[in-house]
């Protein structure tokens, strides 16, 4: 497995990050400011863009896995290399995602610890109704970790 920091030409990768958040607008807001990785394993599994939030804090914008690589670690590797990557730079990593049954226990195995969420947050800030696993997600749930 190898992971390469994107510099340029971020916007080739939309496909996969809008399987970690579906509005492209959304994505425009932090795509520019944020630092990119792509994990390869022959080819490329997975995506991650982190930003630097202030005080101390990374967050983790976008994490997205292709569908047929899901479930085999890809995700947690790429939690794993942020975390070591920036350890030095910062003392919190934080993820902000919708109360999903498929999202919270992957974060939860990952280390992370719920810290607050924002109510009706997938309502007011994108423009349709967002599902995963059958449920509207609604409130931004933020999940943080020591690194």
């Amino acid at each position: 497995m190898e992971i390469r920091e994107i510099t340029t030409n971020k916007k080739q990768y939309m496909d996969l990050l809008l399987l970690g958040d579906e509005q492209e607008n959304a994505i425009d807001k932090y795509l520019d400011r944020g630092r990119m990785y792509a994990l390869f394993d022959d080819c490329l599994k997975a995506i991650c863009v982190v930003t630097n939030e202030g005080d101390g804090i990374l967050e983790i914008k976008n994490i997205a896995t292709k569908p047929h690589s899901q479930r085999k670690g890809y995700g947690s590797y790429m939690i794993e290399y942020i975390k070591n990557n920036y350890k030095n730079k910062f003392h919190t990593l934080q993820v902000g995602t919708g109360n999903s049954p498929l999202t919270i226990p992957f974060y939860k195995k990952c280390g992370f610890k719920i810290s607050h969420k924002i109510e009706d947050f997938f309502i007011n800030n994108y423009d349709h109704p967002i599902y995963e696993n059958g449920i509207q997600l609604k409130d931004m749930i933020y999940l943080k970790k020591k690194i």
